[in-house]
């Protein structure tokens, strides 16, 4: 069939992020036989008229809609990210010129798919691992059958079945001229059982690693055929408890690949000989969802470690000259008027590193927050959703805690609240010709340091 593929994410906070799923699908539809073309809303300036071109020369059998997130989940300011509107006008826009099905897929449109059609109009949605699901759907539709509303590939893929990208070149490009940063995807699943968190949902619990092998020819055909000058490595965790993440290293390290990255890491203890073989790689800064900041609040969102682990972290990151960067949740289950004390003590205590601050916790269905929520009677039993729904501990004072955080961190360059004022100082950056992730930037680390023990 004739494919058209739009991803609708136009945020461009924290920086412009490549359409890694779209062009997954692409690859896994392209590898089926299908035709395919892309759209991306961000790069061609909202999109229309490149949908309109390609829906009156390319005459598309099906519209794919790719949605990654559904707002910016910062309490103070996702009514504004809102993504949902926009991706509703797009589809009666689709409509309005041809007769192709619409259908939608993305990690934003699988947190509560059955809500988003109703909203958007669309008519078919993929939920979860899209490569099968979405050439089960095409399928269906060519042989003239009707398929389920929404679709749900029948089983998780194994790390070998997981597609690398294939990205669209001027798509690729223009991400690359904006943010200078290529996303890739090393493996899918998540042990943790976090209460916030939908990544097991949408990955489910186990770990399915692609072969490192697979993962570096992926890299060295970014550094052959664009102009890549970082990665990202976007796995919900990248320091898996497995191991794999190391044995990607080692691969880069066999190959003599060294280029820029970074990745999203959970704060759990690493070795001081992990951590330089990845900086031989290229590592240049670790982004550790550490999520609170206390014992108490960690406690209350099911986390694994304790604050005084992620301080040690901290501490081997700086001993080796590591940006590190913290994103911390206040307001979540346990958090009290003690506590949010605690936690601003605990956060001065992090040396040499950035830390961005969220006031209060997105709420998304069939997580144990939803639950947790709806029996304090934060959230009525009703609940959907679909618009930004927050979690605010019963025991404090949301507007008091905000001014809290608003004058600690008051003339801290490395002290980002609210999350707007990172995007702000950010965006300066970008605007004189900087690129890259830029809060590592932020950091100073000491002259001289005096290695103690080995964390």
């Amino acid at each position: 069939m004739r494919v058209l593929l739009i991803a609708t994410n136009t945020e461009t906070e924290p920086y412009p992020v490549f359409p890694l799923g779209m062009a997954v699908i692409a690859s896994a539809l392209s590898s089926a036989g299908h035709d395919v073309h892309q759209v991306d809303c961000l790069a061609s300036g909202g999109g229309r008229e490149e949908v309109r071109r390609f829906c009156r020369d390319f005459t598309p059998e099906a519209v794919g809609i790719s949605l990654r997130n559904v707002d910016n989940v910062d309490s103070l300011t996702a009514h504004e990210h809102w993504a949902l509107e926009g991706v509703r006008e797009m589809v009666a826009f689709i409509r309005s010129l041809s007769p192709a099905p619409v259908f939608m897929g993305g990690p934003g449109f699988s947190l509560m798919p059955g809500k988003i059609l109703d909203y958007t109009g669309a008519d078919y949605g993929v939920t979860g691992e899209g490569e099968a699901a979405c050439c089960e759907l095409l399928d269906l539709l060519s042989q003239g059958q009707t398929p389920p509303r929404v679709m749900k590939g029948k089983k998780r893929l194994t790390g070998q079945d997981i597609h690398g990208a294939a990205p669209d070149p001027q798509i690729l490009d223009y991400y690359l001229q904006e943010s200078g940063i290529a996303s890739i995807q090393t493996k899918r699943g998540c042990p943790n059982a976090c209460s916030y968190c939908t990544y097991p949902a949408l990955e489910g619990t186990k770990i399915r690693a692609r072969e490192p092998g697979a993962v570096v020819d992926d890299i060295e055909r970014l550094l052959k055929d664009h102009e890549v000058n970082e990665l990202f490595f976007t796995d919900s965790v990248f320091n898996d408890n497995e191991g794999h993440w190391l044995r990607l290293a080692e691969e880069m390290a066999h190959r003599e690949i060294k280029i820029p990255w970074s990745g999203f890491f959970q704060p759990t203890e690493m070795r001081r000989e992990e951590l330089k073989l990845c900086k031989r790689t290229g590592l240049k800064a670790v982004e550790l969802g550490t999520d609170a900041a206390s014992d108490a609040t960690l406690k209350g969102i099911c986390k694994r470690y304790d604050f005084a682990t992620v301080e040690r972290v901290n501490a081997l990151c700086v001993s080796e000259q590591m940006p590190c960067a913290h994103f911390i949740i206040m307001g979540g289950p346990g958090e009290t008027e003690l506590t949010v004390r605690e936690g601003l003590n605990n956060m001065e205590r992090l040396d040499h590193s950035v830390v961005f601050v969220f006031l209060g916790i997105r709420v998304y269905p069939d997580t144990l927050l939803l639950r947790q929520a709806i029996r304090e009677g934060i959230l009525p039993p009703e609940t959907n959703c679909i618009e930004p729904t927050y979690y605010f501990s019963p025991h404090i004072d949301a507007k008091t805690v905000e001014d809290q955080l608003t004058q600690a961190f008051k003339g801290r360059r490395d002290r980002l609240f609210p999350p707007s004022k990172g995007q702000e100082q950010i965006a300066v950056m970008r605007k004189f010709g900087f690129r890259g992730i830029l809060w590592d930037t932020l950091i100073r680390f000491p002259k001289n340091r005096v290695r103690k023990g080995r964390p």
